[in-house]
């Protein structure tokens, strides 16, 4: 007898985005817009971090919780940004990135059949690990609602199930940022709801419009509450894979221990890089200058858009945009396929995003200026042959 595969795991695709950015990278002459991975290089000061912990040879495990330099690090800018305390010794744990804390998270939580609520469209790396795990993702619809999630709604998708909320914001793939009264207004919800709060804030620096508001602002969910937060957007640092979490102490506990049977650790060299990157002095200008350029990206990209007849909204956070392609095609997936066929260039199709993205596309700015401007030119092109 041949032996069997996990069949959850092989029930899995490969995301939209990596399906178009591996058939790009096959063209000589191809503009991928696909991936939310910053064009700018790592800031010298993080690499020489890394570099001088590797010269030391600090290349041993550290506590499985990450390096406290680091977590002190991690709330002295949550207690700045925010106003609010965590312990560094006992309520953050620092991860392989974003992605891993948001594994780590539903495995500490998720029995099977539970319900997860995800506001959609949606970052496509949530619902694999949620069925992984033998339990169900309820998608919010957000696209008549200029992709904010309203109480209303999410009170209608809660069921006895319902073990998780999750929110994204500024949100992959849409840039929706929430305002204050958006998240006062959920807070008010779910607050005394015995159902875990999760927000995935990876994005919070990469905001355009206004000031970036958070549900860790809010102590009357706290103790429901999981924060993620990571620098791989924020400081241009994608591979070094750090990210981390923010909760209370006895739940904490519990993730740390999924983590350390996971990874054990965080890679040292990356966690003394991540320690610069909170520390340096030039660490906010960086991120300022990096702004600047994707306000710059953004607004050309969205005026292209807009001249081209494509219904869009202005993002607000990230670095992504999601114009409506359904008046040519309502396939996106065909969409995508029939534009890198016929102009090399890469975008991701909106289904990628759940059903709710069907008849959408996502763009990256976080592309080169060249490549924007190249890849709206043969986009514009596209559109004026192109034929359902």
């Amino acid at each position: 007898m041949t032996p069997q595969f996990n069949e959850r795991v092989t029930a899995l695709q490969v995301p939209g985005t990596r399906q178009f950015a591996n058939k790009v990278s096959t063209y000589s002459n191809g503009i991928n817009l696909t991936l939310g991975q910053s064009g700018f290089d790592a800031p010298d000061f993080i690499r020489q971090a890394m570099t001088d912990a590797i010269d030391r040879g600090q290349l041993r495990y550290t506590h499985n919780k990450g390096l406290i330099e680091l977590r002190t690090a991690i709330t002295d800018y949550t207690a700045a940004r925010f106003n609010v305390n965590y312990n560094p010794e006992t309520e953050v744990l620092v991860t392989n990135g974003g992605s891993e804390a948001i594994d780590s998270i539903f495995r500490t939580i998720l029995n099977a059949g539970d319900e997860v609520i995800i506001p959609a469209p949606a970052y496509a790396g949530y619902e694999p690990i949620i069925h992984l795990l033998g339990a169900r993702t309820v998608f919010v619809d957000t696209t008549e609602t200029n992709f904010v999630p309203t109480a209303e709604r999410i009170a209608a998708a809660m069921t006895p199930q319902t073990k998780a909320i999750l929110f994204n914001y500024p949100t992959n793939p849409t840039g929706t940022t929430l305002s204050t009264e958006a998240i006062q207004e959920l807070v008010q919800l779910l607050k005394d709801k015995d159902i875990f709060i999760i927000t995935d804030e990876i994005y919070s620096e990469n905001v355009y419009e206004g000031q970036h508001h958070s549900f860790i602002e809010y102590a009357e969910v706290r103790d429901q509450l999981f924060y993620i937060n990571g620098l791989s957007k924020s400081h241009a640092i994608t591979g070094a894979r750090i990210g981390y979490v923010l909760a209370p102490e006895a739940a904490i506990d519990e993730v740390t221990k999924v983590h350390l049977y996971n990874t054990i650790c965080a890679a040292t060299p990356s966690q003394y890089g991540a320690l610069a990157a909170l520390t340096h002095p030039d660490s906010r200008q960086l991120i300022s200058d990096m702004n600047h350029a994707y306000i710059e990206r953004r607004d050309y990209l969205y005026d292209r858009l807009r001249q081209m007849g494509l219904p869009v909204e202005l993002p607000t956070g990230a670095f992504y945009i999601l114009p409506n392609i359904s008046a040519y095609n309502t396939d996106s997936f065909q969409f995508a396929t029939d534009l890198l066929e016929a102009e090399q260039v890469a975008v991701v199709p909106g289904a990628a995003f759940t059903a709710y993205g069907e008849g959408y596309i996502r763009l990256s700015f976080a592309s080169t200026m060249e490549e924007i401007v190249e890849g709206c030119n043969r986009l514009e092109r596209f559109l004026h042959v192109y034929q359902k």
